[in-house]
């Protein structure tokens, strides 16, 4: 995992807002919303439930968004062009 990754997990874990780079975490209620670039791609609800926005991941398929995601704990891999979460075609 990469150190931006590392800061944006314990800013998660910890509901405290984070920025750094390309990379930003925003806390609302029991509610984390992680954005790469100014694009919502996740939320984390209750420190645990992760909430994809697919719509992102499908407009920006880039390595950094799958690698922020792995880093949120989603299982997300692309297979000749075509990304799987949980081994299941988006």
């Amino acid at each position: 995992m990469r150190k931006i990754e590392q800061q944006m997990v314990n800013a998660i874990k910890s509901h405290t807002s984070f920025s750094s780079g390309n990379t930003q975490v925003s806390i609302d209620a029991n509610t984390a919303h992680v954005f790469l670039h100014g694009n919502h791609i996740a939320s984390v609800v209750n420190n645990n439930k992760v909430m994809l926005n697919l719509n992102t991941l499908k407009q920006y398929p880039t390595n950094t968004t799958k690698s922020r995601l792995r880093a949120l704990g989603v299982n997300i891999c692309t297979k000749q062009g075509v990304i799987f979460i949980d081994g299941k075609e988006v």
